[in-house]
């Protein structure tokens, strides 16, 4: 019977898999029809599947959507007071006519963007921007799109919001989630110049190597500094001189940090008191900070996710303050909900099937022994799940395309519904975030399925699948990477 049960599991998800890879069933439909499917082929009852899978299932991410309704108000609020189209100006007025300058600083500011704005509506906002800069030195179209989409993915690994479901889902804190996604952060930005420097001299680019190279090394040096006294100065370790050196410049960054938010405010309390906001028809300068703000908390003071996007809005709010204000806030409120619901539906989905496998995470008198579902598939991924560092990283390495298509690796296809799987098994949850993580960049930046990719590429003009094959190179070399990583940090 157990064998059967196997096969008709293992069946309904290469179903569903199939469905949504050819784009026959939207994820947001065939993630709940699995959950159900999986849940009465387990042998939960029709009661308890309504009951837990759809109930509590349903309610399963409520932190991590609640925390996406907020950073996309915030989002939504950053467009309409014009501060983010501010930033990429302000940006392109310091970058100079260099393309392999102009390529590093605007993937720089989409990332620092991204790292706190999201949906296709800002993406759009900020493209109508960047492309034409880009464009208008001689950086050829499909670079343009590469480096944008670069900019765009390695923002999400830096947005907060984004962590939520790495903690609501495998029960990972910040501070186990933070070191791998600043090491994330590293080798994917690494990847990105390799990415530039290659396409802009394929582009017919004229490019002072050694200038590049030199470049590169100071900004990789002082970045690794910056990281490297940060960890130090989050881990207390004092072992040796050198390491309190770094700890003391850790802490002095953190003041000057604190200082400049503090100064920030109260600079805004002035304008807004003295009224100078009124006169003014230009975003004042200060709120290019306002992006960075929520982050900053969290890194540096664990701040509590959604009280630090309040505080971004605060002071994106009265920096920005004019005559009619208070009525866009409320508008940015009611439509950073809008924006995200289509995600926030997603995680509906996601969760029903993470309790379909693992249970509402409480006993239930109905199942002594354990969740059906789970004890059927246990034995099974326990046989074929890794169980050293370099099974990880070579199986998963190779089934990294699996990202692609809203396949079983795609966070926003089947991804989280497998890692329940993983979990069951036993695979540490580190190992499965570095996992979902490592491979991110393939779905982020070469999938065809992505709106982003589709609008990018009917905007410059280009087909969706060249950016695929232009970009999957890179982005597999960073999912080995990553899985390197995490095998070292986690398995």
């Amino acid at each position: 019977m157990e064998l059967l049960q196997v096969i008709m599991l293992i069946a309904f998800f290469l179903i569903m898999a199939v469905l949504m890879f050819l784009r026959k069933l939207p994820a947001i439909i065939a993630l709940p029809i699995m959950a159900v499917l999986i849940a009465v082929t387990g042998g939960i009852s029709i009661n308890d599947t309504i009951r837990y899978v759809i109930g509590t299932g349903s309610i399963k991410l409520s932190t991590a959507y609640t925390i996406s309704i907020f950073g996309s108000m915030l989002s939504v609020l950053l467009q309409k007071t014009g501060v983010a189209e501010n930033f990429i100006k302000k940006g392109a007025e310091l970058s100079g006519d260099n393309p392999w300058t102009i390529a590093v600083i605007m993937l720089s500011l989409i990332i620092v963007l991204f790292s706190t704005l999201g949906g296709l509506g800002a993406i759009i906002m900020v493209a109508t921007i960047v492309l034409p800069i880009m464009a208008s030195v001689g950086i050829g179209p499909l670079t343009t799109v590469g480096i944008f989409l670069f900019g765009l993915s390695i923002g999400g690994i830096l947005n907060v919001g984004n962590w939520a479901v790495y903690i609501s889902v495998m029960g990972l804190t910040v501070e186990q989630i933070r070191p791998f996604a600043l090491v994330m952060f590293i080798i994917s930005f690494i990847t990105a110049l390799v990415y530039i420097t290659i396409q802009l001299y394929r582009d017919g680019n004229q490019l002072n190597i050694k200038k590049i190279i030199s470049r590169n090394i100071i900004f990789l040096t002082i970045v690794g500094l910056i990281l490297y006294s940060y960890t130090i100065l989050l881990n207390n370790d004092a072992r040796n001189s050198l390491a309190i050196l770094f700890s003391a410049v850790g802490e002095i960054i953190k003041w000057m940090i604190t200082v400049c938010i503090i100064l920030l405010f109260i600079a805004a309390i002035f304008r807004l008191i003295l009224k100078k906001n009124e006169r003014s028809q230009e975003v004042h300068w200060i709120t290019i900070f306002a992006p960075t703000i929520p982050l900053l908390l969290i890194l540096l003071y664990d701040m509590d996710f959604i009280a630090s996007f309040v505080v971004g809005l605060i002071f994106t709010f009265i920096a920005t303050y004019k005559k009619g204000r208070l009525n866009i806030f409320i508008q940015s409120m009611f439509e950073g909900g809008a924006v995200v619901m289509p995600a926030v539906a997603l995680m509906f989905g996601i969760g029903m099937l993470l309790v379909a496998i693992m249970g509402p995470g409480t006993p239930v008198e109905a199942y002594p022994n354990g969740w059906p579902v789970l004890l059927i598939l246990k034995p099974l991924m326990m046989k074929i799940v890794p169980s050293n560092p370099f099974e990880y990283v070579f199986i998963f390495t190779l089934a990294a395309p699996l990202a692609l298509y809203r396949g079983p690796l795609n966070v926003w296809g089947m991804g989280y519904g497998l890692a329940a799987v993983f979990l069951a098994s036993g695979l540490n949850p580190g190992a499965v975030m570095g996992l979902l993580l490592g491979v991110g960049h393939i779905q982020g930046v070469s999938d065809p399925t992505n709106t982003q990719n589709v609008w990018l590429a009917n905007e410059m003009r280009i087909d969706v699948q060249k950016i695929l094959w232009n970009t999957i190179p890179y982005t597999w070399i960073l999912a080995l990477l990553g899985l390197i990583c995490s095998a070292i940090m986690f398995m």
